[in-house]
């Protein structure tokens, strides 16, 4: 069994897929993982949806503006509730953060499987929820493509595109 660390280095934002379908059950454990991911209140105030209709896959990639993401087999259109997230007493939404965590457990969880994923999150919103039909308060967050891996990247790539630990850690407290 592999550490966290080496499967957190194996993910990356993949842009070439293989054409080849993946099987239902892979995506469903892909997706558990995501289940079972901390919300604030426990709320988890998210939905999946899971496209491999290629017109309905069309239109959903239509809303990003790069063709790589056709040769993805399978689109996740991950969507947040906002009428079940919970608020901090300053108004402050929580969707976005739990949609965040998890995205990253169905990201992960993807990678352990052999699967690839790119997190898409520079779409047209208003577009896709209306290709989908999605009520007001259901919004998607991010296009997760998924699929088989076209292509390989080394995990030692975060030594140089990724800030130090000296760079990110305060002692105590933050300065700059």
């Amino acid at each position: 069994m592999e550490s966290f660390i080496d499967l957190a280095r194996r993910r990356y934002s993949c842009r070439s897929y293989k054409n080849q379908d993946v099987p239902r059950d892979l995506i469903e454990k892909v997706i558990e993982a995501a289940r079972v991911a901390p919300s604030a209140v426990n709320n988890q105030p998210w939905f999946f949806i899971v496209i491999s209709e290629e017109s309905l896959k069309r239109m959903v990639t239509s809303c990003y503006s790069r063709n790589w993401i056709e040769s993805a087999p399978v689109i996740i259109v991950a969507c947040g509730n906002h009428s079940q997230s919970w608020r901090r007493a300053d108004g402050k939404d929580h969707c976005d953060i739990d949609m965040a965590i998890a995205i990253d457990h169905l990201m992960l969880a993807a990678t352990d499987y052999g699967l690839a994923t790119c997190w898409v999150c520079k779409f047209d919103v208003m577009k896709c929820s209306a290709f989908l039909e999605l009520p007001s308060h259901i919004t998607p967050i991010a296009i997760i493509p998924i699929g088989y891996p076209n292509d390989t990247v080394n995990p030692d790539r975060h030594k140089d595109k990724r800030k130090t630990l000296d760079e990110i850690i305060f002692w105590e407290k933050f300065s700059l």
